[in-house]
């Protein structure tokens, strides 16, 4: 009989392409996994793993039987899913993942009404933009992930997932509170086409996004600097250096040194719940979205 944890061990390894990535996201040590390994491969009397470089590859059996892990393991989880279900009790584990500003905007008025009404569920949180929380939940690292998408820019569902909005989250022009707009009742973004701009990092969605809406007005933006963190965009707006687009979600008072102003034409973000198609059925995937969405509802626009 093929012994389900190191299917597993396997499977991570064909996903993560590293048997440190497979630690990793297996929460182990290196050693642990090429155990587990060495003792599959005793087991079904085939080579698994071969050097390739400084790494390793999968050999033609270790590629065929991650194949049908991948299967078996997608199979257990669904009876998994199936039994609570069947129990109809939320317990257990769930792992949750959210990018920052949902993380501090939902997660704390959430998961102390999950304690609240299910206290023998056990919830794991983590901090992720969007796409590495989906990449997360698709490699099974991760049970639901909290997504976004702007009005003007969506962005697809991948196979395997399942997503249900949350909320709408406007969004504002954050400005120095001396700027000469900073008392209007609305602005233009194209108001701000020669100033400097604060971004996220290049090759994020949220950065895609601000160039794709500034250049479709006629813009092309200068972003001089760029940051993560929404508050480290917002210091270095109240310290004069910029501009920046300002999500409400999450956001902290900055004193008098930001001045906040709608903009003319919306801007909003979608915010999504994602989760792997066959978990469902889990009541404790149910209850988180459930929680999440009632933090979100009075947060949303």
């Amino acid at each position: 009989m093929l012994n389900l944890e190191r299917l597993r061990t396997l499977d991570a390894v064909a996903r993560h392409g590293s048997v440190s990535g497979a630690a990793d996201g297996l929460h182990v040590t290196t050693s642990a996994v090429s155990q587990q390994l060495a003792k599959l491969e005793r087991e079904i009397g085939q080579q698994l793993l071969a050097r390739s470089g400084r790494g390793i590859r999968l050999t033609d059996a270790g590629l065929l039987l991650a194949e049908h892990a991948g299967r078996i393991l997608s199979q257990v989880e669904l009876a998994q899913a199936d039994i609570e279900a069947q129990r109809g009790q939320v317990v257990g584990e769930v792992r949750i993942a959210a990018f920052p500003t949902a993380m501090r905007g939902l997660f704390p008025a959430a998961i102390r009404a999950l304690r609240a009404a299910h206290p023998e569920l056990r919830v794991h949180t983590t901090e992720l933009e969007p796409e590495p929380g989906v990449r997360e939940v698709l490699r099974g690292d991760c049970d639901l992930s909290v997504v976004l998408d702007w009005n003007n820019k969506r962005s697809p569902v991948p196979a395997g997932l399942e997503r249900v909005h949350l909320l709408d989250d406007a969004a504002d022009l954050a400005l120095p509170a001396d700027h000469p707009l900073a008392g209007r009742e609305v602005v233009d973004l194209e108001d701000f086409a020669g100033e400097d701009w604060v971004s996220w990092p290049r090759g994020e969605f949220c950065h895609e996004w601000l160039m794709f809406t500034l250049r479709a007005k006629g813009v092309e933006p200068r972003i001089a600097h760029v940051a993560a963190d929404h508050h480290t965009q917002l210091a270095l707006v109240a310290a004069g250096l910029g501009v920046c687009v300002a999500p409400r979600l999450g956001r902290l008072s900055m004193g008098d040194g930001v001045s906040f102003v709608p903009v003319r034409q919306p801007v909003r973000r979608h915010i999504y719940a994602t989760w792997r198609t066959d978990a469902g059925r889990r009541p404790s995937i149910r209850a988180v979205v459930d929680a999440l969405r009632a933090a979100g509802a009075p947060l949303s626009v």
